[in-house]
């Protein structure tokens, strides 16, 4: 079969992998690079070449089909698994959170509020199903199982900076997955994986394989129309040029499909329009001095700065793998009314050090090598009361259509590359399934 792929996120070239080796794939990229997502920048400092995520990531334990991948692609062993300290930066003051002692000396919260906390958490690890919880609102839930205090001081910075005005709107399943995957730690705290040389590592160990089983990456190619006539797919329209095939899989956002699809799914139609999308506007930064001294990994920020986390990279992997500080200083945003999108490159990084600045008084932007923004409108859905109502289905419905990517089951209570991994294996067997029969 002749299968084209749009998109070459993890989703895409997951699909493209599961299914190159019995047929012919064609992905298109509508950017420069393939990865989505996961696409990485090239940096080269001092002589020193290396790949560095446009937005930060890493593996959990928890994320099994991802590491199966990575051991069947032979990257097992650039696999490390070290410990990414955490802290919370509330009122000019780092709180370190990363054991259970370290979160009791968390000031803002009184000792019972700690204790309420504690159990909230405990309750969330034993909820395996949290499909009733999606309906119910997260700051309700909160409110009424560990009280004002705890959310107000707590919960509701990180929701803000997470969902901005839409916080209030969430649904309790994000939350309980959210902290289910966050508190999954020991004594010592919590270890991440990362792949040494970076995630660019597998996203070119999909592409490799695809390639070399005669599949073909077309990068700066949107897709303008997938043709649908009688139900069936006849193929898509790219630069004006249609080419036939046998199948589709989009890995593109919800309103992005309605939009390639004319309308034509039918019921979906309302469905695809009411999901709603958030953006990023993620910066990295190349320093001469590491930014957080104490060795924090992840910083969740309560202050009033135009972002909602620092992620210091080199306080995770080691210097030496790139030979300069690296530091991710990252705010979502809620639609393309917003001014992260709106503002230029170079303003928009103008108020993120200004934030650095007021945050850590001994930064100088004297030490930055260099400073660029990854900014998209699509970057993950917003986890809404009744979400998991408009979760799209695999194969939504005309012959030879099928989806993969962050509206996936895969991808819900909280997207991860785990999730968006699955949903490309998940979108190629039912299409392997139905053409079979």
């Amino acid at each position: 079969m002749k299968i084209i792929i749009i998109g070459s996120g993890l989703a895409g070239l997951s699909a493209g992998y599961k299914l190159c080796k019995s047929n012919e794939i064609l992905i298109f990229e509508k950017d420069a690079e393939i990865g989505g997502m996961a696409a990485s920048y090239c940096q080269d400092f001092a002589g020193k070449k290396y790949f560095i995520e446009k937005y930060y990531h890493h593996i959990f334990r928890s994320d099994t089909e991802l590491l199966d991948l990575i051991r069947e692609l032979g990257l097992e062993d650039q696999m490390l698994w070290l410990k990414g300290k955490n802290a919370y930066f509330v009122d000019g003051k780092n709180y370190p959170m990363n054991t259970p002692a370290e979160i009791l000396r968390f000031k803002p919260l009184s000792f019972t509020d700690l204790v309420k906390l504690g159990l909230l958490v405990l309750r969330i690890k034993m909820i395996n199903d949290t499909t009733s919880y999606d309906r119910i609102n997260a700051k309700a839930w909160i409110l009424d199982t560990a009280g004002k205090s705890v959310y107000e001081n707590f919960f509701a910075p990180l929701m803000k900076s997470k969902f901005g005005e839409n916080a209030k709107n969430v649904s309790a399943a994000w939350l309980i997955g959210r902290v289910k995957i966050r508190s999954d730690r020991g004594k010592e705290g919590e270890k991440l994986g990362y792949l040494r040389g970076g995630f660019n590592t597998l996203i070119e160990a999909l592409a490799g394989e695809i390639t070399a089983h005669g599949g073909r990456i077309s990068q700066n190619k949107a897709i303008t129309e997938i043709v649908i006539k009688d139900n069936i797919v006849q193929g898509v329209v790219t630069d004006g040029d249609f080419i036939p095939c046998d199948a589709v899989i989009s890995t593109v956002e919800p309103k992005v499909l309605d939009t390639l699809t004319k309308g034509k799914l039918g019921a979906l139609h309302k469905t695809l329009r009411s999901i709603r999308y958030q953006g990023t506007a993620c910066a990295l930064i190349g320093l001469d001095r590491g930014l957080m001294r104490d060795g924090n990994y992840w910083l969740n920020i309560k202050a009033d700065v135009p972002f909602g986390a620092v992620i210091e990279h080199t306080n995770f992997m080691p210097f030496k793998d790139y030979g300069e500080q690296l530091v991710y200083v990252t705010s979502y945003f809620q639609d393309e009314n917003d001014a992260l999108w709106l503002k230029k490159e170079e303003e928009v990084l103008d108020s993120y050090l200004k934030g650095l600045e007021k945050m850590f008084p001994s930064f100088s932007r004297a030490d930055i090598h260099w400073a660029k923004l990854f900014r998209r409108m699509d970057t993950a859905p917003v986890y809404e009361q009744g979400y998991l109502q408009k979760v799209l289905p695999f194969a939504p419905g005309p012959s030879g259509l099928y989806l993969a990517g962050m509206f996936s089951s895969t991808n819900y209570p909280e997207r991860s590359m785990n999730g968006s991994v699955k949903a490309g294996f998940e979108s190629a067997n039912t299409l392997l399934n139905k053409t079979s029969c």
